[in-house]
């Protein structure tokens, strides 16, 4: 199990109370892959409600 402080780098939380994390796949080999990818994986995604619990009581 991954630490708490850990989790808080990796997630947003929104005022509202939402959960966001980044996209996977955009540290590094982004020149072969299509822009629209790209644009895509740019914004936050948000998490999964099977996640949502187990990442709720860490943070």
């Amino acid at each position: 199990m991954i630490s708490k402080k850990t989790v808080l780098k990796r997630i947003k939380i929104t005022k509202s109370g939402k959960m966001l994390r980044r996209v996977r796949g955009v540290s590094h080999n982004m020149a072969k892959k299509p822009t629209k990818s790209i644009q895509k994986k740019r914004n936050y995604s948000s998490i999964s409600k099977s996640d949502y619990k187990r990442i709720k009581a860490l943070v």
